[in-house]
C-alpha cells in the first residue's frame, strides 16, 4: 500500500532516480520533475505531501521554485545542494525551505528527514479544525452554508427541499430515515401515509446526482425501511 507522495526536482536522471528507488522501498508514491517549471506544473495535477528540490537547475531554479510554491502551498520542502556554505543554507530556508541536505549525502539521511518531515506536517493538519460546512462522499460535495452541491466537480442544482433531503441525509451517514422522518424533519409537518412527496423527491435528486438512479450509489433504499447515505 502506497503512503504520501513525494515530488522529487532534480535536473540530474541519476540522483532522481536513486531518490526514487529509496523512497519506494518505503512505500511512498514518487512523481519526478526536472526543474522548476515541471515541479510546478505536476503540482497542479496532483496532491503533493512533500518536496525534494534541488537548488541547482535550469530554467527555473530550486529557489525561484520554492518562493513560488510558498505563494500557495505549505507541504514541507527539503532543498538539495551541492554548495555546503552556511549563506546557501540561510537562503534556502528564508525562500520557504523546511529543511536543507547538501550534495553527495546518504540516501538513508534523506529518507529520514522524509520521515520527520512528514510526521510534523501530517501532526499539524489532523490537529487543524475540520471544515464542518463541507460533507464529501465518494466525487459529491455538498456545502452546507452556500447550499451548493458538486459531482465530479460539476455543480448540480437542487431545490430547497432536495437539498434538505440530502444534507439530512448525508449529515447521518449510515443512519436510516423513514419516508416519514425525512417529510417531518424536512416539511416540519406531520406525514400522512397516503402521501407520496418524499419518494418523488428522492427520485428527483437521484436523477441529478446519481450516474444510474436504478442503481444509485449514493441514496440507498432499505426496502421497507426508508433511505440513508452510505459512509
Amino acid at each position: 500500500m502506497e503512503r504520501e507522495t513525494i515530488l522529487v526536482v532534480d535536473d540530474e536522471k541519476e540522483i532522481r532516480e536513486l531518490v526514487e528507488i529509496y523512497l519506494k522501498n518505503e512505500g511512498y508514491k514518487v512523481i519526478l520533475a526536472k526543474n522548476g517549471e515541471e515541479a510546478l506544473k505536476v503540482l497542479q495535477q496532483n496532491e503533493i505531501h512533500l518536496i525534494i528540490l534541488d537548488v541547482m537547475m535550469p530554467k527555473m531554479d530550486g529557489t525561484q521554485a520554492c518562493i513560488k510554491i510558498r505563494e500557495e502551498k505549505n507541504m514541507p520542502i527539503i532543498m538539495l545542494s551541492a554548495k555546503s556554505e552556511d549563506i546557501d543554507k540561510i537562503m534556502g530556508l528564508t525562500t520557504g525551505a523546511d529543511d536543507y541536505i547538501t550534495k553527495p549525502f546518504n540516501p538513508l539521511e534523506l529518507v529520514a528527514r522524509v520521515k520527520s518531515q512528514l510526521r510534523r506536517y501530517i501532526k499539524l493538519n489532523i490537529n487543524k479544525p475540520v471544515n464542518q460546512s463541507i460533507i464529501e462522499i465518494d466525487d459529491l460535495v455538498i456545502n452546507i452554508d452556500t447550499h451548493e452541491v458538486k459531482v465530479y466537480g460539476k455543480d448540480v442544482r437542487l431545490t430547497p427541499r432536495e437539498f434538505d433531503i440530502l444534507k439530512l441525509l448525508a449529515s447521518n451517514k449510515g443512519i436510516v430515515f423513514s419516508i416519514e422522518k425525512i417529510y417531518e424533519r424536512v416539511w416540519k409537518e406531520t406525514f400522512l401515509d397516503s402521501d407520496n412527496t418524499v419518494m418523488v423527491h428522492i427520485r428527483k435528486i437521484r436523477e441529478k446526482i446519481e450516474e444510474n438512479s436504478r442503481r444509485p450509489q449514493y441514496i440507498k433504499t432499505v426496502w421497507g425501511v426508508g433511505y440513508k447515505v452510505e459512509n
